[in-house]
C-alpha cells in the first residue's frame, strides 16, 4: 500500500530541500501524496504543484502556525490552504510582519551578546526563507560560536536564554477560525510533544474542538504506542479526523526521513480521502436542493482537446438528472457554443447558455435569447481607434460569423478556435445588433495588449469592463455586461434562490462569476487572479477530471 506524509517543510521555512527537491525525493520515496506545510508561509505551495503537475505525486497545499496557548507554543496545521485567497494572505502577512520584528530584536540581543550579526545581513543569508530559530542556530554554527543545533539552543536561542525573544503570536482557536474561514481543514500538530498531562491535552483539544477543529495528528515519527493510542483515543471522543506525518525538515533534522520518519512510520493513503472528503463537506448543504451549476468552457468543463472526459460528463449527466440546472457561461460567441453543445451531445441537459462574457442569455430548451447586452456605437468607436493606434488586431461578430476589418494571422486562429467562419468588411460596427464585444489580439507583440488595456481603461473609465480570457486574449465588454450580471439574471428567470448558485471557472474573465456565485470553484490549472476570490481549488486540472470531485457532491 502507497503511503502519505501530511507534515513537510521545505526552504520557505525551517527545511533543507526546496519544494521542487521535495516533490522528486516523493516520488522517489515511492510516496502517492504529501503536504508542504511551511511555518507561517504557503509562498512554497506555488512552485511544489507546478513541478507536480504531470507526474505521480499529489500536493497538498498546506501550512503550520506557530501559536501561543497559556506561555506554550502549540502548532495548528492547516490543510487544503488556498495560497492565493486574499483574506487569507493579508492575515498570514501580518503574522509574518510580527515574526520579522521579532528577529530584528533578536539580533539585536545576539549583537549584544557578542555575536558579530545584523538583521538585513542575516536575512539576505536565507533568502525567501521564513526565519525561524533554527536559521539562528544555522548562522551561529557557520559562523563558528557553536557546534551544533543542541548548544545554540541551550546557550543562546532556547525559551530561557539570553538571546531569545518571545513574539506576539495569535491563539490556536484564532488559527483554527482563521484557517477554517479560506475553506481549510485545521488540525492539532503533534500534541504529544506540548508534554502535557493527559487531562491538560483533553481540555486544550476539547477547546479547539469547539472553536472547529477538524483534525489532529495522530500518527507521527517521535510517538510511541502508547502515545498513538492516546492520540487516537482522543480523536475518536471529539470525532476528530485523524492524520499523519514525518515533519521532515531535511538536514534540519537529520534523524527524520521523509514518508518514515525514524524508518518505521507509516501514514497510509487512504487519511489523504478522508481529509478530501472533509475539505469537501461544506460545499454543498444539502443534496436535495434544487441548485444551479454555472460552467466556464476552455480549461474547465472541456479539456485541452476541447472535449468532456467521459468520467465529468457522467457525473454533469447524473446532477442533472437529480434535477440541478446546467449552464455554460462563456466568453465563447453563442453558434461556437452550440456546436460544442451539439458536438458533445449535451443539448438534452443544457439549461441555458451566457454567451460573449454575459453579452448574450440564452435559453436552450425554448432555443430562445433572452436578453442582450451591447456596446454603445461610441464606445465601439474608441475602442477601434486605440486598437488601431496600438496595432493590435480587432474583431466582433455577427450571429455566425466573426468579423475582422483586415484579414490577419490573429483572425485565422481565432477563427479556428471558435469553430466559425470569418468575414472581412469595411466596418465591423455597421452590422447589427451592435457588438456584445470586441476581442483584441497581437500575437507578435503581445505586450501592446496590456498598453491598449490601460488606455482603454483610461480613456473609458467605468463604462466598460477589459478583461483577458486567456494570454493572447483581450475582450472589451460593457459595464452591465459580465459573467456575473448573467449569473445573477439567469437566477432570477430559472427561479433558483442565488444562495444555491455554484460556478466553476479557470481565467480572469470569469473573476466577476465566481465573486456572484454563492459557492464558487477555481481549477487548479486556473488564473492566480482567480483563485485569489475562490472559495475552493480543485485537486487536479482541467485534463484529469478536475471536476469531477464536486460533480459528484450533486450526483
Amino acid at each position: 500500500m502507497q503511503a502519505i506524509d501530511l507534515h513537510v517543510h521545505s526552504t520557505f521555512s525551517d527545511g533543507t530541500l526546496t519544494p521542487t527537491q521535495l516533490v522528486d525525493l516523493a516520488i522517489k520515496s515511492n510516496l502517492e501524496a504529501f503536504a508542504l506545510t511551511d511555518h507561517d508561509t504557503t509562498e512554497g505551495i506555488e512552485e511544489a504543484l507546478t513541478t507536480s503537475k504531470g507526474k505521480d505525486i499529489e500536493v497538498v497545499p498546506g501550512i503550520e502556525f506557530s501559536t501561543e496557548y497559556y506561555g506554550k507554543d502549540i502548532h495548528i496545521l492547516g490543510y487544503y490552504i488556498n495560497p492565493y485567497n486574499e483574506k487569507f494572505s493579508s492575515k498570514v502577512v501580518e503574522f509574518r510582519n510580527s515574526r520579522d520584528l521579532r528577529n530584528k530584536k533578536m539580533c539585536e540581543k545576539l549583537h549584544d551578546l557578542g555575536i558579530e550579526i545584523d538583521y538585513d545581513s542575516f536575512v539576505a543569508a536565507f533568502p525567501d526563507s521564513v526565519i525561524t530559530r533554527a536559521h539562528y542556530a544555522k548562522y551561529l554554527i557557520n559562523k563558528g560560536y557553536i557546534k551544533n543545533l543542541e548548544e545554540a539552543f541551550e546557550k543562546y536561542i532556547g525559551d530561557d536564554c539570553p538571546g531569545f525573544v518571545p513574539r506576539e503570536k495569535i491563539t490556536p482557536s484564532q488559527a483554527v477560525t482563521l484557517i477554517l474561514k479560506c475553506g481549510g481543514i485545521p488540525v492539532l500538530a503533534h500534541p504529544i510533544l506540548y508534554k502535557y498531562s493527559d487531562s491538560r491535552l483533553e481540555t486544550l483539544v476539547a477547546e479547539l474542538q469547539r472553536a472547529g477543529l477538524k483534525g489532529i495528528e495522530t500518527i507521527y515519527s517521535t510517538y510511541s504506542n502508547t502515545d498513538e493510542k492516546l492520540i487516537r483515543k482522543l480523536a475518536s471522543k471529539y470525532k476528530l479526523l485523524i492524520t499523519g506525518g514525518s515533519d521532515f525538515h531535511g538536514s534540519n533534522k537529520p534523524n527524520l526521513s521523509l514518508g518514515c520518519g525514524r524508518g518505521d512510520l507509516y501514514i497510509p493513503a487512504k487519511l489523504l480521502v478522508t481529509l478530501k472528503n472533509a475539505y469537501l463537506k461544506g460545499f454543498v448543504a444539502n443534496r436535495a436542493i434544487r441548485c444551479a451549476l454555472f460552467f466556464d468552457l476552455d480549461g474547465t468543463l472541456l479539456n485541452d482537446k476541447k472535449i468532456i472526459t467521459p468520467i465529468t460528463k457522467a457525473l454533469l449527466f447524473k446532477a442533472c438528472e437529480n434535477g440541478h440546472k446546467f449552464i455554460i457561461n462563456t466568453g465563447r460567441p453563442l453558434a461556437s457554443t452550440l456546436k460544442i453543445v451539439d458536438k458533445l451531445a449535451l443539448n438534452e441537459v443544457c439549461d441555458y447558455i451566457a454567451a460573449f462574457n454575459g453579452g448574450m442569455v440564452y435559453d436552450c430548451k425554448n432555443k430562445k435569447i433572452l436578453e442582450r447586452v451591447t456596446l454603445k456605437k461610441e464606445i465601439c468607436n474608441t475602442v477601434k481607434r486605440i486598437a488601431v493606434e496600438t496595432g493590435c488586431h480587432f474583431h466582433t461578430y455577427s450571429d455566425y460569423e466573426v468579423l475582422s476589418e483586415k484579414d490577419t494571422e490573429e483572425l485565422k486562429y481565432y477563427t479556428k478556435y471558435v469553430s466559425l467562419p470569418g468575414r472581412v468588411v469595411d466596418d465591423v460596427f455597421a452590422e447589427e445588433p451592435s457588438p456584445y464585444k470586441i476581442l483584441l489580439m497581437n500575437f507578435k507583440e503581445p505586450e501592446k495588449l496590456a498598453k491598449a488595456r490601460e488606455l482603454i481603461e483610461n480613456e473609458l473609465k467605468d463604462k466598460v469592463q477589459c478583461i483577458y480570457s486567456s494570454d493572447m486574449f483581450l475582450e472589451v465588454i460593457t459595464r452591465e455586461s459580465g459573467k456575473g450580471n448573467a449569473l445573477k439574471y439567469i437566477m432570477k428567470v430559472s427561479g433558483i434562490k442565488e444562495k444555491n448558485s455554484y460556478a466553476f471557472a479557470d481565467e480572469e474573465n470569469d473573476i466577476t462569476l465566481l465573486k456572484a456565485a454563492s459557492k464558487s470553484v477555481c481549477m487548479i490549472n486556473g488564473n492566480p487572479k482567480l483563485k485569489a476570490v475562490s472559495d475552493y481549488i480543485t485537486f487536479r486540472d482541467n485534463n484529469n477530471d478536475g471536476l469531477a470531485d464536486f460533480l459528484e457532491l450533486f450526483s
